[in-house]
């Protein structure tokens, strides 16, 4: 049998592919900070304002479900072959969201992107592992690491001058050249890979339950307490029907001849600590990722641009990071390094959870690098693990094993998080805030009678006067003076406890990092990973 390698030790087409990687790996990851910064115009020209966010949602959903199918298919197919497919779909998907007439034709264009960019994610990082040995894999995937972080920088600027200087639509349609270009680099460096030629069986149920049972599980923590309360019927129903599917796929996984994800990888322990691990850390990436702005606009006031710009040095700490851990990872153990970054993460939520109203937006931001810093450590280092101690033939499922484990991490902590800042900011308004401000005389009849009677039963409605300049202009300043620096005061409660529940996550992945053991890269070699009925190798099986 052969399996998918890729023989460049002194190709020349090394070059082209690597290029090609780059560009892709930057025209998908752009797309996702572009589409943000666009959304104000599409909504103007769309409406559809109550939908909108299904525009992310929808991407978010395909791309989640597909990553592990993909990985698997890569295993059998070739890497060429899926990631042509990637872009293709990626490259129609964002044609379609470029011609769209309504919001629910862009909501569908948006999932149909998702699907490419899900089949795109993984493959990068498995050719990398691919064409390098372990010795080197650290600093490629360093700066894949950093690609990544700098999209994060420069997407809300090129989305913004494209919405300024032209059409929103252009947006989507930027898209295209740049992925033909991409699809051509990859097609002519991928010329030559090795493949399964043999018979294989594709798991077709496997990958029908996970993704119902992976998108009902999305969908329930992305529509639960937001769309619908947590004890509705649809919620419910969600999540039960992501109990059966997910129960369906670990039942049907165990009896199939060529699963998706073969749960005999869970044996060796450097692919379960790495994955639990990458749960924990993208449950507190998106405590800092969602609530971090709030916390600026809302509490410090700074505007929303500068809101923006404020996650710069964090996202540059990440990508300088990232450089460096690549390098580190062939001196430190795995468990060392993941230890560190998360440490280091948990010292960031906890900076974080002491800033006030009266911080500055200096601090702030110092207290956003080392977050960063952490998160740099972490990330190159779970895919190099996994690459590291399995054969080729299993590459791409194990890689697109930690993006699937790190992108659920992120969803459920965006929804976990979210309850907690709930409860406590409704707690916190209904009995330090509103019962002080109907004692101010004029409140119960005033031209602000009505938003204090909404704040009855939707407390949290107050914190929109403290993100929108606009209502704030409306109110005399003298009543700003009284009302403000007690919201303020609110929201900052909520928040530090937000991102002390999110240190505590974080502090569990550090635990979760010693589960690893002492495997470490000497050389081109894997060490360090002795343990019974595990599939271990000594060194990389190339």
């Amino acid at each position: 049998m052969q399996t998918n390698q890729i023989e460049t030790e002194n190709n020349p087409r090394r070059k082209i592919l690597l290029v090609g990687l780059l560009i892709a790996l930057l025209f998908a990851s752009l797309d996702q900070t572009i589409v943000g910064t666009a959304m104000p115009r599409v909504v103007a020209d769309l409406q559809g304002l109550d939908i909108f966010v299904w525009v992310t949602t929808a991407y978010m959903l395909s791309s989640t479900t597909v990553v592990p199918i993909a990985g698997k298919l890569a295993d059998i197919f070739g890497r060429r072959i899926m990631y042509i497919l990637g872009i293709f779909i990626f490259m129609l998907g964002s044609a379609l969201a470029g011609q769209a007439q309504s919001m629910t034709e862009l909501i569908l264009s948006r999932g149909l992107q998702g699907l490419g960019g899900g089949i795109m994610m993984p493959m990068a990082m498995t050719i990398v592992g691919d064409m390098f040995p372990p010795s080197q894999r650290g600093k490629w995937q360093g700066v894949m690491g950093a690609v990544f972080g700098l999209s994060s920088i420069i997407g809300p600027t090129i989305g913004g001058w494209i919405v300024d200087h032209a059409s929103w639509r252009w947006v989507f349609y930027i898209n295209l050249p740049v992925g033909i270009l991409a699809a051509v680099f990859i097609f002519f460096g991928l010329s030559g890979e090795n493949y399964r030629k043999d018979k294989v069986s594709i798991d077709y149920a496997g990958a029908l339950t996970l993704i119902i049972g992976s998108g009902a599980l999305l969908l329930g923590l992305s529509l639960g307490g937001k769309d619908y309360p947590w004890g509705s019927w649809q919620i419910i129903s969600l999540f039960a029907a992501a109990v059966i599917f997910i129960a369906s796929f670990v039942f049907l996984e165990k009896r199939a001849e060529d699963p998706i994800l073969n749960f005999n990888l869970f044996r060796n322990r450097v692919f379960t600590g790495v994955n639990i691990v990458g749960f924990f850390m993208g449950f507190g990436m998106f405590g800092a990722i969602m609530f971090l702005p709030l916390f600026l606009q809302g509490v410090i006031g700074v505007s929303a641009t500068r809101s923006g710009n404020s996650m710069i040095p964090m996202m540059a700490a990440m990508m300088m990071t990232s450089i460096i851990a690549g390098k580190l990872i062939t001196k430190i153990r795995f468990r060392t390094q993941l230890a560190a970054g998360m440490s280091i993460m948990s010292i960031g939520f906890y900076l974080l959870s002491t800033l006030t109203a009266n911080s500055t937006t200096l601090t702030a931001m110092s207290y956003i690098v080392v977050l960063g810093i952490g998160m740099g450590l972490v990330m190159p280092t779970l895919t190099i693990a996994v690459q590291s101690v399995f054969p080729p033939a299993q590459r791409g499922v194990v890689t697109s094993a930690t993006i699937f484990f790190r992108s659920i991490g992120s969803t459920i902590g965006m929804t976990i998080l979210g309850v907690v800042m709930n409860h406590r900011s409704i707690g916190t308004l209904q009995n330090d805030f509103i019962p002080v401000v109907q004692k101010i005389p004029g409140m119960q009849s005033g031209p602000f009678a009505s938003m204090f009677q909404k704040a009855q039963s939707d407390p949290q409605s107050l914190f929109n006067m403290l993100l929108s300049p606009e209502t704030l202009k409306k109110i005399p300043e003298q009543l700003q003076q009284i009302l403000l620096p007690p919201l303020k005061t609110a929201l900052a409660d909520s928040l530090h406890l937000v991102f002390l529940v999110a240190m505590g996550i974080v502090l569990v992945g550090i635990v979760a990092s010693l589960t690893v053991g002492d495997a470490r890269i000497e050389g081109n070699k894997v060490l360090g990973i002795k343990k019974e009925g595990t599939p271990l190798l000594e060194g990389d099986a190339r």
